[in-house]
């Protein structure tokens, strides 16, 4: 898939992004893609993620025009579910589904505007960024008795650099050998550009973690992943454009965020609770003659223990930005 020696980072790009990549070749989240994300688990994330929407409306004064904006949108299963919770902001709600993937655009529910990539200028009201971060092609550090930066040749091998002169600052000076982290510039840099231009608020919900020297403690395999079928894949460099790759996001790379929290807190904070509760009520007074609007109020008990599941979806970080352009 290259000419090599590239930077990791290329070669992420390529296998993802690429004309073959994964991304392209129609690898998706979803129950029959390749992972599940929190949308996917059921319309319930998407009911309180337009709680929260709503609150942002009413916070703006109620515009006759509310955007949002949804970075790496995928196959538009939020927007879809956002959609049919019916918010309030509805008759004023501009959504704007943004996705390089051309496939996955294609899946994208009619009443939502679809874009490629974020429109140029100031941005109004919320952007929303659900397990974007760590897709995002990053530059890979490896520890040899110096910090080098890793790359691609063409027989598909990683070979390294000279040593950095000097490493980046949030590399540890000291490292196991054959240590490994992540530089996450891109995400830094939409997270940077984005709440620049902003008048609103920028929510990431990702697999974020404190610090880049925590990452280069632990074994790669831990944080530097790959999953194809709902299945961790194989290693990183195996099979360019047949699996997933991703990492955890170094939160000490990115502008410090103005809250953070557990995806479960968040949730919480935003009304999980009131909606399972108004759920197991609507099925109680219908299970005698269960309808479709029954079962679904039924499943918010389990979508909400999934979504909140400490060892799963409840312990991603979401954090929240305030723009002032």
């Amino acid at each position: 898939m290259t000419t090599g020696p590239v930077p990791f980072e290329v070669f992420m790009a390529e296998a993802l992004y690429g004309r073959d990549g994964f991304y392209t070749s129609g690898g998706r989240a979803g129950r029959r893609g390749d992972f599940l994300t929190s949308p996917e688990v059921g319309p319930l994330f998407g009911s309180v993620i337009s709680r929260f929407l709503d609150a942002a409306w009413h916070q703006r004064g109620r515009p006759d025009s509310f955007i949002v904006h949804e970075v790496g949108a995928g196959p538009g299963t939020l927007a879809r579910t956002v959609l049919a919770a019916e918010p309030d902001c509805r008759d004023a709600l501009d959504y704007v589904a943004v996705e390089l993937s051309e496939s996955q655009r294609a899946s994208h529910p009619d009443g939502i505007r679809s874009r490629a990539e974020l429109p140029e200028g100031r941005l109004e009201g919320v952007v929303l960024m659900n397990e974007l971060l760590d897709n995002l092609p990053f530059r890979l550090a490896v520890h040899d008795g110096a910090w080098r930066e890793a790359y691609v040749d063409a027989n598909g091998d990683e070979v390294l650099s000279a040593a950095f002169d000097p490493a980046p600052s949030v590399l540890p000076d000291g490292a196991a050998l054959g240590a490994r982290a992540p530089l996450v510039d891109r995400a830094t840099a939409l997270v940077t550009e984005t709440v620049a231009r902003l008048d609103g608020v920028l929510v990431a919900i990702d697999y974020f973690t404190p610090t880049t020297s925590g990452l280069a403690s632990r074994p790669w395999r831990e944080w530097l992943r790959t999953y194809v079928g709902h299945e961790r894949g194989r290693h990183y460099l195996a099979e360019p454009g047949a699996q997933d790759i991703t990492c955890e996001v170094p939160l000490d790379q990115l502008p410090e965020p103005d809250a953070l929290r557990t995806q479960a807190q968040w949730l919480e904070l935003h009304g999980i609770d009131e909606l399972v509760a108004e759920g197991r009520r609507y099925w109680e007074e219908h299970a005698a003659v269960p309808d479709l609007t029954a079962l679904r109020m039924r499943s918010r008990i389990s979508e909400a223990e999934a979504l909140r599941d400490s060892t799963g979806l409840g312990a991603f970080l979401v954090a929240e930005w305030r723009g002032r352009a």
